[in-house]
């Protein structure tokens, strides 16, 4: 197993654990508090700080700034928390804050795509093979699911939903949750159609989307209310578990859905 490679210039607490493997560049700052998995990656200027859990092979570029504390103003300077799963990219300047209580936590999940400048607030929740584009912004408590892409320069106002394979076009403001396999694109954001194209990417069959498309018609195109448009959906397009994931969805949703 590979030894770890630390440039003479970062500064690493003693308090900090990093796994094997592990390459931390020239200037980069790894604070009390964090643990780092196997074989990570830090460039240069990287800024670390914990409490913080990160697993294995997660690369982090210039000038990251990951694990500070909330900016929420209710902060009260106790312990709070991150946790980073494996194999992410974090990009040039991207900023992740810990939760603002400690009985909360911040979670990013693993396989994610973070470009340059994206933000994630307190106590967000980031699912599984994500992709931020440059500038995506969540306030706090927001949750995206597998596989959503966040646009360029999108927005996500705190406590809203992005669900799994759901894609925000850049430069939108969303304000409202996102249902499963959705676009939302605007300012403020409307549901323009499905994701097909990412769907078919991960090998999605037509006769797999037809029910999705159906249920998109009859939620956004037939005129309906959301109440009649789910009943509808249940009596017209039958009972797939991705039909069923945008039911449920919809059903828990506190801030309503973008129409």
């Amino acid at each position: 197993m590979s030894e770890l490679q630390i440039h003479p210039t970062a500064i690493i607490d003693p308090a900090a654990q990093l796994g094997a493997g592990t390459v931390v560049g020239p200037y980069c700052i790894v604070a009390a508090g964090v643990s780092l998995g196997e074989n990570c990656w830090l460039q240069h200027h990287v800024t670390l700080d914990g409490p913080l859990i990160a697993g294995r092979g997660n690369k982090f570029y210039a000038y990251c700034s990951i694990g500070q504390q909330t900016q929420d103003l209710k902060y009260r300077g106790e312990p709070t928390y991150l946790e980073i799963g494996n194999e992410n990219c974090f990009r040039e300047f991207v900023t992740i804050n810990r939760s603002t209580l400690d009985s909360g936590k911040t979670r990013v999940g693993s396989g994610g795509n973070f470009l340059a400048y994206s933000h994630i607030g307190h106590d967000c929740t980031v699912g599984d093979f994500v992709i931020f584009s440059n500038n995506g912004t969540l306030a706090g408590h927001v949750q995206v699911s597998d596989h959503a892409v966040i646009g360029g320069l999108t927005a996500v106002h705190q406590f809203c939903r992005i669900g799994r394979f759901a894609i925000t076009g850049g430069c939108s403001k969303i304000v409202q949750d996102v249902p499963p396999f959705m676009i939302a694109d605007g300012n403020p954001a409307m549901v323009r159609g499905i994701n097909q194209v990412g769907l078919e990417r991960h090998g999605y069959s037509p006769e797999r989307i037809k029910p999705i498309k159906e249920a998109f018609r009859l939620i956004y195109r037939a005129k309906m209310n959301t109440g009649q448009a789910l009943e509808a959906v249940r009596e017209k397009v039958g009972a797939s578990e991705d039909v069923r994931s945008i039911l449920r969805f919809i059903a828990e949703s506190e801030r309503g859905i973008i129409r």
